[in-house]
Order: structure tokens, then sequence, then C-alpha cells
């Protein structure tokens, strides 16, 4: 089974310390799409990049070898993959001797491509070498309009609108109040988003009302993205428009979903909270 209910979340669990890659869990991305209506050919391109701070194996001498991993999942692939059966069989390469980083590499693409049912590309750095560059998501800030709040979930799309009367802007608006909860624990997830567009200016505090709303709606981080992307458009027909959020980790993992009109990928910089 391949439904969120029947992975590994939420259960106890017994960690493995030896590679397996039947520990992985997809979850097809389809049936939350049919949600918001996004079928084939899809709106938007972009990507998932996973970032792995708790990655180690042995050498072949048995010593302890440690690295910072990233992950591209494209969006076009069938399949995410759910975060703690990822965490999990990172986890069985703690005492898996490994001939070197590129094995390691190739093994990790090779499962993580089945999975999503589409090429994932990794990029594993030793820790000193790996670049830790802090910086908060470029644009202007919406936190501080002075709005009142009182609807927290599920998401409202009719907080969106755009004056459609004046003329088209680009803009990039960021907000770091996002939080929404996974659909199986319940536990939050935290993040930060950043939304550019060009076209009718959109309407910042009903935007952040939107934005608030996701507060206690349970949706995984991509989904959650998807949905941002697919109601926006919607509701404000912005001409270009992309949507980038940087959740905080968990497990050792964060999860930055991307979607956008453009191909251009964001850059993997990481935020004060990650």
């Amino acid at each position: 089974m391949t439904t969120p209910e029947h992975s590994p979340l939420g259960k106890h669990t017994v960690y493995a310390d030896r590679y397996d890659p039947s520990l992985l869990f997809p979850i097809p991305r389809q049936s939350k799409r049919d949600e918001i209506g996004v079928s084939e050919p899809l709106p938007f391109q972009g990507v998932d990049i996973w970032n792995a701070y708790e990655l180690s194996w042995l050498d072949m001498h048995g010593k302890p070898m440690v690295g910072v991993a990233e992950f591209h999942v494209p969006a076009h692939s069938p399949n995410i993959v759910e975060s703690k059966s990822f965490k999990l069989y990172l986890n069985g390469f703690a005492q898996e001797p490994l001939a070197n980083v590129a094995a390691l590499r190739a093994l990790l693409q090779q499962d993580l491509t089945r999975a999503a049912g589409a090429v994932v590309t990794v990029t594993i750095r030793t820790p000193r070498a790996a670049e830790h560059v802090f910086a908060d998501l470029t644009g202007e800030s919406i936190d501080g309009l002075p709005v009142a709040i009182d609807h927290y979930g599920p998401p409202k799309a009719e907080y969106l609108k755009a004056d459609t009367q004046a003329a088209a802007i680009a803009e990039t608006l960021v907000s770091d109040l996002l939080r929404s909860n996974c659909p199986v624990t319940g536990q939050p997830d935290w993040g930060s988003v950043q939304i550019a567009y060009r076209g009718a200016p959109i309407d910042r505090e009903g935007l952040l009302r939107y934005l608030v709303s996701f507060r206690t709606h349970n949706e995984f981080h991509e989904q959650c993205v998807e949905r941002i992307f697919i109601d926006v458009m919607k509701r404000c027909a912005p001409q270009q428009l992309s949507v980038y959020a940087r959740y905080t980790r968990r497990g050792g993992l964060d999860i930055n979903p991307f979607r956008s009109t453009d191909k251009a990928l964001p850059d993997n910089v990481r935020g004060a909270r990650q």
C-alpha cells in the first residue's frame, strides 16, 4: 500500500543499521493533485530539494564516515517519498561498508529514482566542505501587516485577490508564518514561503490571511506548496508565478518544494531556522 496511513509515520519502528532499500515508502502525488484540479500536463515546473544532515557509513576498514547530502526530486515525478521512511533508509547506511562516496551516491540515486519514479539527483559533501550559507528568502516580508486573523484552517482561497484595474507589476513577497501539520501524526511543520509573480498586484493582507489559514491544515510539504501555487493562479491570474517554501528540519531532513511557471530552479540557501 502507498497511502500515508500505511507508511512508517506514527508507528513504533526498529531502526535498521544496514542498507535496506525496501524501507523507502513512495506516496503517489496524483491523489492530492486531483483535489486541486491538477492533471497532465502539469501547470508548473519545479523540484523538491531535500537536505540530509545525518548521513553516515563505514569505509572498507570499518571507520565511520559522515556527509551532508542534497537530493533534487523533480516535481514531475509520480511519487513523493515519505520523510520518515527516507530517514530510516538513510540510517540504514550507518553500519554499511562502502568503497567510496561514489558507491554511496550510486545507491542513493538508484533507490530514490526507483521510489520517486523519475531521476533524482544526489550530491554528497563532507561536513567541512559543505556550503552552510544562511540567508533569508529574498523579497518583501508581509508579516508586519496589521491584520486581524481568526481563521486557521482549512486553507481559504477566497482571501486571495488581485487589483485587476491596476498596472501589472513584478514583485516578490515572503512570509515566515507558514505552518501546516503532518497528515498522519499531526506534528507541526514550520516554514517560510516566497511568492514571486508578475501580474496584477496581489492584495497583501489577503495573501497573509490565506497563508495563515494553513496553520491547522493537514498536508505534506509538497502538497501545501502546490495548493498555494494553484490557488494563487486561479484567484489572482498572474502572468508568471513561483512559490518556494523552506521548511525546518525533522529527523535530520529538511524539505524545500519549489513550483514555478518558469524553468529556472532556486538556490538551496538555508534559512535562519534551518
